[in-house]
């Protein structure tokens, strides 16, 4: 599927990536296929030498300026979290990104069994790292303030203990809705959704992170693409998209899904 601001490929993200120019990318929102817990219709290949080549060629890809949100999370093995999500969140500052923030998704339910031991999980990571300062931010102010209406008087704590006043106290109106907390709750998609996908995106979760670090007709990319998610959501977002899909079903359900919303953009 190759029409005009969107691109597809069916293949391995790995060998399409070194066919991309350098600094393409304004924009990547993924969550790639960790600790193998699941088999995408037994397509996996998954390891460090497999993680850490995405995370080279990531850099090479994105923009001065980009930004890359990577939803990830642990397996437990033996009673022990693998810690793959740090070791790649490590890794990735070492071939050259920002660690700009690492975010929480709640998911909002207990999305995991695991042993009767542990507190039932309930999120995963979203780190956000960018290639220098990002260039586009858009934060989502959603968050209902209780003192909406009144005067400011905070305070903030400095380097040395002591206390200054806010730069608005005694004269600024504390706004209706404030900044969004970086721990997003959101459901996860229903298991028996149409998508026929093990790890389904959740559209708000894309959503939110596609206008939160892009502009209209910047370039996103997912080159996990899936159920095409973050496609879908890039074209409603006026945004141009590049996916690639290994697994030739998912790739199927993912240009049908894209190609839905077309015509609504």
């Amino acid at each position: 599927m190759k029409e005009k601001n969107v691109k597809l490929y069916h293949g391995d993200c790995l060998e399409v990536m070194k066919r991309f120019s350098e600094y393409c990318i304004d924009l990547t929102v993924t969550s790639p296929p960790y600790d193998n817990l699941r088999t995408y219709n037994n397509t996996l290949v998954w390891n460090e030498n497999i993680w850490q080549s995405v995370a080279k060629e990531l850099f090479r890809v994105t923009k001065s300026g980009g930004v890359v949100v990577w939803v990830v999370n642990d397996a437990t093995i033996k009673g022990s979290e693998t810690g793959s999500s740090f070791k790649q969140a490590l890794y990735f500052k070492e071939v050259g990104f920002n660690l700009h923030d690492t975010m929480i998704w709640n998911k909002g339910s207990n999305a995991s069994v695991g042993g009767l031991n542990r507190y039932a999980d309930k999120f995963e990571y979203m780190f956000i790292f960018s290639k220098g300062i990002p260039l586009h931010v858009n934060i989502i102010h959603d968050r209902k303030n209780k003192r909406a209406g009144e005067i400011q008087h905070g305070s903030i704590r400095q380097k040395d203990g002591t206390v200054r006043k806010t730069t608005g106290y005694g004269k600024r109106k504390i706004k209706e809705f404030g900044r969004r907390y970086n721990i997003w709750d959101i459901f996860p998609e229903k298991s028996n959704s149409n998508r026929c996908h093990p790890a389904q995106f959740p559209e708000q979760l894309a959503n939110d992170h596609i206008i939160s670090w892009s502009n209209e007709n910047d370039t996103v990319f997912d080159p996990f693409l899936g159920s095409g998610t973050t496609g879908r959501m890039a074209v409603l977002n006026n945004r141009k998209f590049i996916g690639i899909e290994k697994d030739e079903k998912y790739f199927e359900i993912a240009k049908k899904r894209i190609e839905a919303v077309r015509g609504s953009a």
